[in-house]
């Protein structure tokens, strides 16, 4: 069985080597990798040929775009390139250990079902720390992922099913993709692969966690931390993806919701607890306001063609609004969780 890896890079030669090395390394699996550039000016297309075309049954294909055409498109231009049975995503700021790949494919036999796989996240600087072990909602469309920040104290080390896998590392089956399509390109970045992931859910896919495929993830190396262009993607992102897939009933409800969240976020920051204290003082506090502020306004010009493609899903739609309400709520994320995290 061939397993296609998609690696999408912008700038980032250093992780990305160390990424395929990675990649490189994996046992028990045949592969094949493919890196999509996004117009890098740092030498890392030149680096992926010269450093990774000459290893016996690596094989490694590249794609180049003149300019920074984002995470979401660059995957799709991968996932088309892609020969595999399945379709693995690796971002270029992750390492994979040995026997990633064959975890994840080991717990999708004798699942059928099974059209995403999720795996455990560690943050690279110190991996006893969770990133991300699958993902959970709050119902206003904000996602974050379970565990994040957690110390791994083996509260996620047994296979469950999930909401949906996080994008930086994860496992998709190719049927599935041909089914329901490849990610929004609206989205850019960052809640992308909710989307997809939840997409995938309304079509009657199931999505599977395995503890035993591990990452280890360099946080926030695209944007950084400390971008207030990732949070105004973040909040724009989080309005299209209700639009296009909350049921009405959670729709309908979605501003309460996101006060409570504002609020909730206030208080925590007044405790010096989760991710407004990355931005100290009144200036800070502005500027993230500002990118709230922006994120919701550009997305107002989206919604009309995300109602639309809300209603070209329903051929695809196997789970009732009933269904996916509860899938929704039975995968929520606290208020105190979601604000005392640091995204």
């Amino acid at each position: 069985m061939l397993v296609s890896v998609v690696v999408v890079n912008w700038n980032r030669c250093n992780l990305l080597r160390a990424c395929l090395e990675s990649i490189r390394h994996q046992t028990g699996v045949r592969l094949e990798v493919i890196v999509v550039d996004n117009g890098s000016e740092d030498g890392s297309l030149e680096m992926v040929l010269q450093e990774f075309s000459g290893y016996p049954g690596f094989n490694v294909r590249t794609i180049s775009n003149s300019d920074n055409r984002g995470f979401c498109a660059a995957n799709n231009q991968g996932i088309a390139l892609a020969q595999g049975e399945w379709i693995a995503l690796l971002n270029n700021d992750a390492e994979a250990e040995p026997d990633w790949l064959a975890q994840l494919l080991k717990v999708t036999l004798d699942r059928p079902e099974t059209g995403m796989v999720a795996c455990k996240i560690l943050v690279h600087e110190d991996p006893t720390r969770i990133d991300k072990a699958g993902h959970l909602i709050y119902l206003d469309g904000q996602n974050r992922g379970r565990g994040t920040g957690q110390i791994d104290r083996g509260q996620f080390d047994r296979i469950e099913e999930v909401l949906w896998p996080d994008g930086c590392a994860a496992l998709y089956r190719r049927s599935m993709l041909e089914e329901i399509g490849g990610f929004d390109e609206d989205f850019f970045a960052y809640a992308d692969d909710a989307e997809l992931g939840m997409r995938g859910r309304i079509a009657g896919w199931s999505c599977i966690y395995t503890p035993h495929a591990v990452v280890r993830h360099h946080r926030g190396s695209t944007l950084g931390l400390l971008s207030t262009h990732r949070l105004m993607l973040i909040e724009r992102n989080r309005v299209l993806f209700a639009v296009k897939l909350f049921p009405w009933s959670l729709l309908w409800l979605n501003a309460p919701f996101y006060l409570a969240r504002i609020a909730a976020g206030l208080w925590a920051a007044m405790k010096g607890k989760g991710e407004v204290t990355r931005f100290p003082g009144l200036s800070g506090k502005l500027r993230i306001a500002a990118a709230l502020v922006r994120g919701n306004l550009q997305a107002l010009p989206l919604l009309p063609r995300m109602l639309r493609k809300r209603g070209a899903l329903k051929p695809l739609r196997r789970l009732s609004n009933r269904q996916i309400r509860t899938l929704l709520i039975e995968n929520r994320i606290s208020l105190k969780e979601l604000m005392e995290q640091a995204n």
